[in-house]
C-alpha cells in the first residue's frame, strides 16, 4: 500500500481551501458580489417592471469590484495592497531614475598614497 501526499513546489504558493475550492477571502467577497447582484437586481424589479438585458449587466457591474477585490493577486499582492502600492508609486511619490556610473577604485585612488607611489596623474 503506498499513500501519496501532493505538496506544491513552491510551499508559499501553498492556499487552504475553505469551499468550493475558495479560500475564505474568495468566498467572503464571492458572497459580497452575490449580494451585491441580487440587491441590485430587486430594486431594479421594483423600480422598473421587467429588468431584462439592462437590469443583468447592472447586476454583473455591481458585483464586479467585489469580484476583482476577491479574487486579484498580482506578484504575490491582493487587489487592496496593489492599489496602495501603486498610488505610492505614480501619483504620491513619483520619480524618475537615473543611473549614474560610478568609478568606486578611480574614487579610492584619488584619495591614496598609491597613486603618488605609482605617479599617476
Amino acid at each position: 500500500m503506498k499513500i501519496e501526499v501532493k505538496i506544491n513546489k513552491e510551499v508559499r504558493n501553498y492556499q487552504e481551501s475553505l469551499f468550493f475550492g475558495l479560500n475564505l477571502r474568495q468566498l467572503l467577497f464571492s458572497a459580497l458580489a452575490v449580494t451585491a447582484a441580487v440587491a441590485v437586481y430587486f430594486s431594479l424589479r421594483a423600480a422598473l417592471g421587467s429588468v431584462g438585458d439592462l437590469g443583468g449587466w447592472l447586476c454583473v457591474l455591481a458585483a464586479f469590484p467585489f469580484a476583482l477585490c476577491g479574487f486579484f493577486q498580482y506578484n504575490g499582492l491582493t487587489f487592496e495592497q496593489f492599489v496602495v502600492a501603486y498610488l505610492r508609486s505614480e501619483i504620491l511619490c513619483p520619480r524618475q531614475m537615473v543611473f549614474k556610473a560610478e568609478n568606486l577604485y578611480a574614487r579610492c585612488l584619488a584619495n591614496s598614497s598609491i597613486r603618488e607611489a605609482l605617479k599617476i596623474d
